[in-house]
C-alpha cells in the first residue's frame, strides 16, 4: 500500500509526541519515589513506626467487663489507638516519680461523645515562656515534636517517657487535643486546644492562678485514622483495665474512672483482682506469695496452670510481653525451685528450668532507671538487669513460701503423669497368644487364648525354685500353668523413680507376660478378659525374704492395678518349712510356731525324724508333684476384705508412712514381748487348714517377720553391741578357740557351717574383716586381730586385701571381754536343730559404746558414736560403788583431733592444724571418717586447681602421711593464708564435721526396739542387766563347785573308807555295792545330778529323762587311788574346791565384776603397748612382729615449730544445736500428747 508524504509527516509529529510524554512521566515518577514529609506527615503517613498497627486485630487480651472484672478473652481492637491513650496516663502515673505528693489521677472515657480526659494532681508544668524556643513550655512539648523532659541519659530517672513522641502522638491522632495544667509556683493556669492533627492549634490561654497544681489532657481520638465508628466495647474494656492497672502498680495514688473511685488498695489488692476465682487442682484458693522488696520492686507469686504467665509493669508501663526484668525475679525463682523438685524426684523425668517456669504465674511492679523497650509500644523492656539501677533480692522466706505454695506439688504431677505417659507408651502389654523374647519363661500353652482367664502364671523364687514347679507341672499339666522364675526382689514400684520403672527389666517381663496395661481398670469379667493369665501364684521360700517377695508383687499390683486384688488375683504356693515322720506316718509343718506347738504337745517328739526345709530346694521332684497333687492344701488364695487391706499395704511399703511403720513395728514388738513374758507361742498364719489370707493378715502378721528381722540385720543389741553376722563370728572364733591364725575366707566357711548363715559369703567375710579393723575411725577394740591388710584410715578400709590372702584369729581381749563362765547363762539359738549362736553375748562392758553403731532398718535406724574404754570402765565401777556416772564424750582411738561437745547429742569434730610460717600450713589429723585420700581429692585438689565457681585457694601441697598418720603440708600466698586465718583455717579447709546422736536406737535384752536419749541411759540399762547376769553367773558357779565339791569329798571319803577297811567291795555283786554305798549315805553322781538338773531347765520341752542313781564315779575309780601319793592328792584337791566354793560363796557379783574389769585392763595395757611399740617399728613382720628396729622418718610425724591453730567452736555454732535439741524436745513432747490423747479417746 503507498503513503503518502503527509501521512509521513502526521506519523512523525505523533511519534515525536509520544516520546515527550514518556520523558515526562518518568521525571515525575522520580519525584514521587524520593520524597522530602515533614516529622508531622511521616507519622501520620506511617502510625505503625510510632503508635504501633492502625487496623483491627484480634487476641487474647487481660480487660476489665463490668459483668466479670478483669478477665483474658478475645478482643478486637487498633493496638494504635490503645497506645495513645496509654501514652497519656503513663504520663499522668509518671508525675508521682516528679512529685511524691502527688494523690489522684481521675481518669474519664466518654464513648458516645468520644471523649478521653485523664487528669492528675501533684506538681503541674511550669507555665512559662521557654527563652530560646520563645514559646509557653506546655504548648512546646505538646505541641511541638521531639521536645521531651527525658533526653538527659545522665540522669536517672524511672519514669515511663523517654522518646519525645508520647503526648504527641496523642495529639496528632486527634481531632482534638486539650491541654490543661496549672502552677502554684508560676500563678498561672495554661490552657491550649489543637485540631486536625495537630495541624491547627488554638489560642492559647493563660489566667492567674493561686490553687493546687494540677494537669488534665482532653483528647477526641480521630476515629477515621483507626478505621473506626467509635470507642466500641473491646477497647473500653482495655482502657479500663489500664486504669485499674495504674491503681495497682503506682503507690499511695487514688485512681477515680468516670467519677467512681477505683477499689484498689496497692499491688496486692490488684493481683487478687486475677486470682479471686481461680483454685488449684484439690479446689482450694490459689496460694498468693507477696514480697515489697524495696521501694522499687514489688513481686507476687502464685501457680500457673495455663504455662507461664506473668502481669508485670515498668514505670507504670503495662510490659505485656514481659522483658528481662521479669526473667530477673523468675529465674531466681526457678533456680531454687528446680534444686527442689531434683531432691524430690530422685531417678524420675529429667525437669528443665522451663519446665519449671511453666507451673508459674508471676506478678513484677518495677521502677527501672532509663528502661529501654523493643518498640515504641513498650510491650518487652529489653534494658539489661546490671543498669536497673536497683536490685531484687527475694528473701529467704519468699522462697520458701514459693516452694509451699503448690507449685511444686504441681512439677511434680506434671512429672508424674509425663512419666506415666511414656509408661503408658513403652511398658504396657497387648494380649497375644505367643510372646516373644523373655528367656526362662514356660508359657502356658493357654495363656493369650480364649481360655486365658483360667491360666495361672506361677512366679517362683530362682531357677532352682522354677526347676521344682516344673516338676509338679507334670501333675497339673502345662495348658493352664506357666512358670517364670524371678532373679531375687522385685522393685518397690510405689517409691521407684520413672526411670527405674522403665529400666526394669523384671517388671516389664511381668507386665508382657500377664498382658497387664498401665492405668487400665480391670474391674469387670471383660476387661479381665484382655490379659494372658487370670492369676498369678507365688512360689517363694518359705523364710522371711520370700515374704518380702510376696509383699513386693501385691504392692506392685495394688499400685498399678488395685481393682485386680477384688478379683482374687493374687494367690501363693505354700511349701512345709519342717516334716516329722515314724515309721510310714507323716506330717508336715508350715510354720515353726505351729511345730513348736506339736512339739510341747507330743510327749515322745524325739522318736520322730524331723527335716527342716530351709527353700524350694530342699524338697525333691517327687516332693513337688505331691504337692502339685493336693494343690488344695498347697494353694492359698489371697482375699481381698476392704479398705483395711489398702492401708496395710500402704503402711509396708509407702515412703511417706515411715512414722507409722515405726508404731506399727513398735505394737509388733511389744505383743512380742509380751508374749515372751507369758510364755505364750508366737503367732502364725499357716495352720493345717487354712485355705486363703487377707492382704491385712499377710502385711500384719507375716510381712512384718521380715521387717523385723530386717531391723535385727541392720541394729545391734544393746547388750552386746552386736548384729547377728558379727555375733555368728564370734561364736564360731569362740567354738573353734584357735590358737593359731586362720585365712578369713576360711573362717567364713567355718561360720556358715556352725552357725547356720543363710546370706552371701562375701558380706560374711566383710564382717569379719570389720571385726578386725582397727585403723582411727573404726573399731576403739577389734576383737579379731589383723594379720594381713585389713584397710587403712587412707581409703576408709576399701584398701583390705583380699580375704584369701589375710589372716585373722581372736584378740587376747576377746575372752577377756566374753568370759566363757558366762557362756552357760546365756540362751543359745536352734537353726535346722543345730545348737546356733545365743541371742546375745553379755560382755563385761558395753561394747556398743566402745565401738560404737551404725545400721539402717526399716522404721528405725541407729548411729552411736565410739567412747573411751577407760571412761566406761571408771564409769561402770562409779555405779558400782553407788555414785552417778561422768558424762562422756566421744572418743577414738588414736584420734589426734578433739571432739566438743555444742549441745546435747550434738557435738563438732576438729582436725588438727598448724602455721607454719606466712604461706605454709599443716595438717595433722583429718575429723573422724574424713578418709586421707578422699581429703585429698575433693578438698585439696580442688583447692589447687580452681573450680568453675572458685578459684584456687591454694598454690601447692605435699604429702608425709603414713597408713595410721595425716600429714599435709600446704603452700598459699601470704594474702590468702591470711584471709584463710580470718574465716578460720578449720572452716577454710573443711577440718570441723558435725556429729549428732539423735537415733540411739538399739534392741534390749527382750528383744524390742528401745531409743535412748543419752549414753549414759544406754550405761546405766547394761549395767542392771549384767549386774543381773554376774548374779546368775555366781549362782551358776556355786552350784557347779557345789557339785564338785561333793564329788571330790565323796571320793575322798570313799578311798579313806576303803583303805580304814570299812567297806569291802571284792567280790562282791554291783547291786549289793550301790546298795552299802546307798546305806552309808554316799550322793549320787553330784556332778552329773547337777548337770542334768542344768539341762533340765534350758530344755524347751523339758522332756530329759531322769538316768536314776549312779556310783560309777566311785566304782570305777582307778586302783592306784589307793596309794598313798594318790589318797593326799585327792584330799588336797577336796580341800581347795571346797575353800574356792567358801570363798565364791564370800564374793558379790560387784567383786566379781571388778575382778574381770581389773584383768581386762591389765591386758589392755599389754596390748596397747605392743602396738605402740610395732607403730614406732620401720619394717613390721608377719602378725605385726619386727624384723628389724628402723624406726619411722620425722617428717611423718608433726613439725615441732608449728603454731597449733584452736578450733573455733562458736557461739552461733552453739545457739543453732541448741536450737535444734529444743526443737527435738519440743517434737517429742507433742508426740507424748498425740499418744496421750489418742489412748484417752480410744479409752
Amino acid at each position: 500500500m503507498d503513503v503518502s508524504p503527509l501521512q509521513v509527516q502526521l506519523a512523525g509529529e505523533a511519534g515525536r509526541s509520544w516520546a515527550k510524554n514518556e520523558d515526562a512521566k518518568k521525571r515525575l515518577s522520580v519525584e514521587r519515589v524520593y520524597q522530602k514529609k515533614t516529622q508531622l506527615e511521616h507519622i501520620l503517613l506511617r502510625p505503625d513506626t510510632y503508635i504501633g498497627s492502625v487496623e483491627l486485630v484480634t487476641q487474647q487480651m487481660w480487660v476489665y467487663d463490668e459483668d466479670v472484672g478483669i478477665n483474658y478473652r478475645e478482643v478486637t481492637f487498633v493496638p494504635g489507638l490503645y497506645k495513645i491513650f496509654d501514652e497519656i496516663l503513663v504520663n499522668a502515673a509518671d508525675n508521682k516519680q516528679r512529685d511524691p505528693k502527688m494523690s489522684c489521677i481521675r481518669v474519664t472515657i466518654d464513648p458516645e461523645n468520644n471523649l478521653i480526659s485523664i487528669w492528675n494532681n501533684g506538681k503541674g508544668i511550669p507555665v512559662v515562656e521557654h527563652k530560646v524556643e520563645k514559646m509557653y513550655v506546655p504548648a512546646l512539648i505538646f505541641g511541638q515534636l521531639l521536645t521531651s523532659s527525658n533526653y538527659d541519659d545522665d540522669e536517672k530517672k524511672v519514669t515511663g517517657g523517654r522518646n519525645g513522641y508520647g503526648a504527641k502522638l496523642c495529639n496528632i491522632f486527634s481531632t482534638k487535643f486539650t491541654v490543661e495544667t496549672a502552677s502554684r509556683e508560676y500563678k498561672k493556669m495554661f490552657k491550649q486546644t489543637w485540631m486536625d492533627n495537630m495541624g491547627r492549634a488554638g489560642e492559647m490561654e493563660l489566667k492567674p492562678f493561686n490553687g493546687e497544681d494540677y494537669t488534665c489532657i482532653t483528647f477526641h481520638p480521630d476515629l477515621s485514622k483507626f478505621k473506626m465508628q467509635s470507642l466500641d466495647k473491646d477497647i473500653v474494656a482495655l482502657m479500663v483495665r489500664r486504669a485499674y492497672d495504674i491503681a495497682g502498680s503506682t503507690k499511695d495514688v487514688k485512681v477515680f474512672l468516670n467519677g467512681n473511685k477505683l477499689p484498689v488498695k496497692g499491688f496486692r489488692s490488684y493481683v487478687d483482682m486475677y486470682l479471686k476465682d481461680k483454685v488449684d487442682e484439690t479446689g482450694n484458693p490459689l496460694k498468693i506469695i507477696h514480697e515489697q522488696v524495696n521501694h522499687r520492686w514489688e513481686v507476687c507469686l502464685t501457680m500457673s496452670e495455663k504455662g507461664f504467665q506473668q502481669i508485670s509493669f515498668v514505670n507504670s508501663i503495662a510490659t505485656s510481653k514481659g522483658g528481662r526484668h521479669v526473667d530477673y525475679v523468675a529465674d531466681q525463682i526457678v533456680t531454687k525451685l528446680v534444686d527442689v523438685v531434683k531432691k524430690k524426684n530422685k531417678g524420675g523425668v529429667a525437669v528443665k528450668a522451663h519446665q519449671v517456669k511453666n507451673h508459674m504465674w508471676i506478678f513484677v511492679n518495677a521502677l527501672i532507671e532509663n528502661p529501654t523497650f523493643d518498640s515504641q509500644t513498650k510491650e518487652n523492656m529489653t534494658l539489661q538487669a546490671k543498669n536497673f539501677g536497683s536490685t531484687c533480692q527475694l528473701s529467704e522466706k519468699f522462697i520458701k513460701a514459693a516452694i509451699g505454695c503448690g507449685i511444686v506439688e504441681s512439677i511434680l504431677n506434671w512429672v508424674k503423669f509425663k512419666a506415666q505417659v511414656q509408661l503408658n507408651k513403652k511398658c504396657s502389654a497387648v494380649k497375644h497368644n505367643r510372646i516373644k523374647g523373655i528367656p526362662k519363661l514356660d508359657d502356658a500353652n493357654d495363656a493369650g487364648g480364649r481360655n486365658s482367664t483360667e491360666c495361672t502364671l506361677i512366679l517362683t523364687e530362682g531357677d532352682s525354685a522354677k526347676t521344682l514347679a516344673v516338676s509338679g507341672l507334670g501333675v497339673v499339666g502345662r495348658d493352664k500353668y506357666g512358670v517364670f522364675p524371678l532373679r531375687g526382689k522385685i522393685l518397690n514400684v510405689r517409691e521407684a523413680s520413672h526411670k527405674q520403672i522403665m529400666e526394669n527389666a523384671e517388671i516389664n517381663n511381668i507386665i508382657k507376660i500377664v498382658g497387664l496395661q498401665y492405668k487400665k481398670n480391670y474391674e469387670d469379667e471383660d476387661s479381665l478378659k484382655t490379659l494372658r493369665y487370670g492369676k498369678i501364684m507365688i512360689m517363694t521360700d518359705q523364710d522371711q525374704d520370700g515374704s518380702h517377695i510376696k509383699g513386693l508383687l501385691i504392692n506392685f499390683i495394688h499400685h498399678n492395678w488395685p481393682s485386680l486384688l477384688r478379683h482374687r488375683f493374687l494367690e501363693e504356693f505354700i511349701t512345709p518349712i519342717v516334716k516329722v515322720s515314724k515309721n510310714k506316718q507323716e506330717m508336715a509343718f508350715y510354720s515353726l510356731p505351729e511345730f513348736e506347738e506339736w512339739k510341747s504337745s507330743t510327749p515322745n517328739h524325739k522318736k520322730w525324724k524331723v527335716k527342716y526345709y530351709k527353700g524350694l530346694g530342699t524338697s525333691t521332684s517327687k516332693e513337688a508333684k505331691e504337692y502339685f497333687a493336693d494343690m488344695k492344701r498347697h494353694r492359698i488364695q489371697f482375699k481381698y476384705s476392704g479398705p483395711e487391706d489398702d492401708a496395710a499395704i500402704s503402711l509396708a511399703f509407702s515412703k511417706k508412712q515411715i512414722d507409722d511403720r515405726k508404731e506399727w513395728l513398735t505394737h509388733f514388738m511389744e505383743d512380742r514381748r509380751q508374749r515372751k513374758l507369758l510364755g505364750l507361742p508366737e503367732d502364725y498364719l499357716y495352720g493345717q487348714t487354712t485355705t486363703y489370707l487377707t492382704y491385712n493378715d499377710f502385711i500384719n502378721k507375716e510381712l512384718i517377720l521380715f521387717s523385723n528381722s530386717d531391723n535385727e540385720r541392720s541394729i545391734p543389741s544393746m547388750v552386746d553391741g552386736l548384729k547377728p553376722g558379727q555375733r555368728k563370728v564370734l561364736f564360731t572364733c569362740f567354738k573353734r578357740n584357735d590358737k593359731r591364725e586362720v585365712k578369713v575366707a576360711q573362717l567364713a566357711g567355718s561360720v556358715a557351717e556352725m552357725s547356720s548363715y543363710h546370706h552371701g559369703e562375701m558380706s560374711l567375710m566383710m564382717t569379719i574383716i570389720n571385726l578386725a579393723q582397727n585403723f582411727v575411725g573404726s573399731n576403739n577394740l577389734n576383737l579379731l586381730q589383723p594379720i594381713g591388710q585389713f584397710g587403712t584410715r587412707l581409703h576408709g578400709g576399701k584398701d583390705s586385701a583380699s580375704p584369701r590372702y589375710i589372716f585373722t584369729m581372736l584378740s587376747p581381749l576377746a575372752r577377756l571381754l566374753f568370759p566363757p563362765k558366762d557362756d552357760h547363762t546365756l540362751k543359745f539359738l536352734y537353726d535346722d536343730n543345730q545348737r546356733v549362736e545365743p541371742e546375745w553375748y553379755i560382755p563385761i562392758i558395753p561394747m556398743v559404746l566402745v565401738n560404737g553403731a551404725e545400721g539402717i532398718g526399716t522404721g528405725w535406724s541407729c548411729k552411736i558414736p565410739n567412747f573411751d574404754v577407760r571412761e566406761i570402765v571408771n564409769n561402770i565401777r562409779r555405779l558400782m560403788d553407788g555414785e552417778e556416772p561422768l558424762p562422756m564424750l566421744p572418743s577414738y582411738k588414736n584420734f589426734k583431733g578433739t571432739i566438743e561437745e555444742l549441745a546435747p547429742n550434738q557435738y563438732v569434730i576438729s582436725g588438727e592444724v598448724a602455721i607454719l610460717n606466712s604461706t605454709t600450713i599443716e595438717i595433722s589429723e583429718l575429723p573422724i571418717r574424713t578418709w586421707t585420700q578422699t581429703y585429698k581429692e575433693q578438698v585439696l585438689e580442688p583447692m589447687l586447681n580452681g573450680t568453675e565457681k572458685t578459684p584456687p585457694l591454694i598454690t601447692d601441697y605435699r604429702e608425709y602421711h603414713t597408713d595410721t598418720t595425716v600429714k599435709f603440708v600446704v603452700k598459699m600466698t601470704e594474702e590468702k593464708l591470711a584471709e584463710a586465718e580470718r574465716v578460720g583455717l578449720h572452716k577454710v579447709f573443711k577440718l570441723q564435721t558435725s556429729l549428732t546422736c539423735n537415733s540411739m536406737v538399739l534392741f534390749d535384752h527382750i528383744g524390742c526396739l528401745k531409743k535412748y536419749d543419752t549414753v549414759l541411759d544406754i550405761l546405766r540399762d547394761f549395767f542392771e542387766l549384767r549386774l543381773k547376769y554376774y548374779g546368775l553367773r555366781k549362782e551358776w558357779l556355786l552350784g557347779m563347785l557345789g557339785a564338785e565339791s561333793a564329788k571330790l569329798n565323796n571320793q575322798a571319803r570313799f578311798i579313806l573308807e576303803k583303805i580304814d577297811g570299812k567297806i569291802i567291795i571284792e567280790n562282791k555283786p554291783k547291786k549289793e555295792l550301790i546298795k552299802v554305798l546307798i546305806q552309808r549315805g554316799y550322793d549320787s553322781d553330784p556332778v552329773k545330778a547337777w548337770k542334768e538338773a542344768q539341762q533340765k531347765e534350758t530344755e524347751k520341752s523339758g522332756s530329759v529323762t531322769d538316768s536314776g542313781p549312779t556310783f560309777n564315779y566311785l566304782l570305777d575309780m582307778p586302783l592306784w587311788y589307793l596309794t598313798k601319793e594318790k589318797k593326799d592328792e585327792l584330799c588336797k584337791l577336796r580341800n581347795e574346791k571346797e575353800q574356792e566354793l567358801e570363798t565364791l560363796k564370800r564374793k558379790s557379783p560387784s567383786d566379781l565384776w571388778k575382778e574381770d574389769l581389773a584383768a581386762f585392763i591389765e591386758e589392755l595395757e599389754a596390748v596397747e603397748a605392743k602396738e605402740k611399740q610395732d607403730e614406732q617399728v620401720g619394717l613390721p613382720g608377719k602378725g605385726g612382729k619386727a624384723k628389724g628396729k628402723k624406726t619411722q622418718r620425722a617428717e611423718v610425724l608433726p613439725s615441732p615449730s608449728g603454731k597449733r591453730v584452736i578450733p573455733r567452736v562458736t557461739i552461733e555454732m552453739k545457739a543453732e544445736a541448741e536450737k535444734k535439741f529444743k526443737k527435738k524436745i519440743k517434737v517429742k513432747l507433742l508426740k507424748m500428747l498425740y499418744i496421750k490423747y489418742f489412748k484417752h479417746i480410744s479409752t
